[in-house]
């Protein structure tokens, strides 16, 4: 269980940030997950993945039989989304994500393809 203190980081976004829009899908995707609810999971992704991705991820996921955007079947206790770079039309954020195993942490490290004149998420890729 989280703790929450006085001293918590305020959050803040915009729209027309395609970091901020990442970071919203992330947190509201795990929040979908994590509160079991599939049909939210799948508009989430519609909203805010292209179509090519939504096919790319159930191609995925037939493979590897694990939820694509996360890479895992489980459920990360926590998130980060940092800003990574950009080029001709698109940004890239790196998405860390925290996973508990046992008496110890493990990390999964994403980037996430964002298209600038959409602000559409259009590729999600492990960092090796």
């Amino acid at each position: 269980m989280a703790v929450i203190t006085k001293d918590m980081v305020a959050r803040s976004g915009s729209p027309d940030s395609p970091v901020d829009r990442v970071a919203d899908f992330y947190g509201a995707y795990i929040d979908a997950i994590l509160d079991r609810s599939a049909e939210l999971g799948e508009q989430l992704r519609a909203h805010y993945l292209t179509e090519d991705l939504q096919r790319k991820l159930s191609e995925w996921e037939d493979l590897y039989s694990n939820d694509g955007v996360l890479r895992t079947p489980d459920i990360p206790i926590e998130w980060e989304v940092r800003y990574q770079e950009s080029g001709i039309g698109v940004v890239l954020t790196a998405i860390t994500l925290t996973w508990e195993y046992g008496d110890g942490f493990g990390y999964t490290r994403l980037t996430v393809q964002s298209d600038v004149g959409t602000n559409f998420i259009s590729d999600i890729q492990d960092v090796e």
